[in-house]
């Protein structure tokens, strides 16, 4: 499903007309409340799709809400990997203002046009970060997609805060420059 929804996302803007993005800031504006009658203003207003109406409300209805809940679950018994995700978010955010930020049920979804980094606890004492690099080698503790698959081109395995070394900072400010 997240290959899917990763393929919608990335396909959003030639087919819409505007990225994840915008339609976020068009629909915040709007304040409408009600799913039904927020797909029906993009299908009519703006000659959106349904498919594609359904899944931009869904998308940002789910990012505008506190999300706080999601992040909480996937952290409740591994603690002690939260400090490396919120250096993680807090990296990603200092690129900009175009960052998206959706927490899923057992991931964080990092997307700017498209995803580009995916933020998992694989384990209680690891956190994977899966990174959107194509053209780049594998090249030590930047592996290949392991169990990511099609969603990431590369990860990388991360155990305490001080993993996040500027090898880390940089590979993520590449995949960010590269998800326009």
């Amino acid at each position: 499903m997240d290959k899917a929804l990763d393929t919608m996302i990335n396909n959003m803007p030639e087919k819409t007309g505007k990225s994840l993005e915008q339609w976020q800031q068009i629909l915040t504006q709007e304040r409408i409340e009600k799913h039904g009658a927020a797909v029906k203003f993009l299908k009519e207003q703006h000659g959106v799709t349904h498919g594609f109406a359904n899944t931009i409300v869904t998308l940002v209805k789910e990012h505008n809400k506190p999300s706080e809940d999601l992040v909480a679950n996937q952290y409740l018994t591994k603690a002690a990997l939260k400090p490396i995700y919120d250096k993680l978010i807090a990296i990603v955010e200092s690129f900009g203002a175009d960052i998206i930020i959706m927490p899923k049920k057992a991931s964080v979804s990092i997307i700017r046009k498209r995803q580009f980094a995916l933020i998992k606890p694989a384990t209680k004492s690891r956190i994977d970060l899966g990174l959107k690099l194509k053209d780049t080698e594998v090249q030590g503790r930047l592996e290949g997609s392991g169990p990511f698959g099609a969603m990431c081109t590369h990860r990388v395995q991360l155990e305490n805060v001080a993993d996040i070394d500027d090898d880390v900072i940089g590979w993520l400010e590449k995949a960010y420059e590269k998800s326009v």
